[in-house]
């Protein structure tokens, strides 16, 4: 799995420095799927990122081991371009929920106690590269977890890789809001009939 990761990373690099922009494209929409892996488990997971405004996006997480961790995290993130707007680093958090297994420690006994299906809450922090290629969005990313409620461990770190597809181009998603601006604009400035001509027949 860590290789996969190395080479995932070699790839993001060298598109980043291969690709023109004539074969890359912002997206406004994107879903596809993320693989996570902490020294606790391995998750496969579905990711839909959105974008919100120009360089912020909202990212939905849902990710499991399909045995004793299931997490759904709301993420919000910034983006800054590195090489090109195609190719960035983000930054972000958001709220994460889950069940989740947990260890926790007797101190008369020293033995360490395994407990499953806990009711979990957390904060979430994640930091990472993205590039936009053609149709495809690939991450790189580090997502730590500070548990609230649910849990004895307090922190909890995972490394994923996310392979998306583009639903809503940025210029598509652009073309839509100037749209509903638009068709706002002109519902507010139609002049108005004055009250006296309600009760005309």
């Amino acid at each position: 799995m860590i290789q996969s990761y190395k080479v995932l990373s070699a790839l993001i690099l060298f598109f980043a420095l291969a690709a023109s922009p004539l074969l890359a494209q912002r997206y406004g929409t994107a879903a596809g799927v993320r693989l996570g892996n902490s020294q606790l488990s391995r998750t496969v997971g579905l990711s839909v990122q959105q974008r919100i405004v120009e360089r912020v996006t909202v990212e939905g997480i849902l990710q499991s081991d399909f045995s004793r961790n299931t997490t759904l995290s709301v993420l919000a993130k910034k983006h800054s371009p590195i090489i090109s707007k195609r190719f960035n680093y983000y930054y972000g958090g958001g709220i994460a929920f889950g069940r989740e297994e947990s260890f926790i420690k007797n101190d008369e006994t020293m033995q360490v106690d395994h407990t499953f299906g806990n009711a979990t809450v957390g904060v979430d922090l994640i930091g990472g590269i993205e590039l936009t290629v053609a149709n495809a969005v690939l991450s790189l990313d580090y997502k730590p977890n500070i548990n609230l409620a649910g849990r004895s461990e307090f922190y909890r770190g995972q490394i994923g890789i996310s392979a998306r597809t583009v639903l809503v181009k940025s210029k598509e998603q652009k073309k839509k809001q100037k749209q509903r601006q638009k068709a706002k604009k002109a519902a507010q400035n139609q002049p108005r009939k004055p009250f006296s001509e309600l009760f005309k027949k």
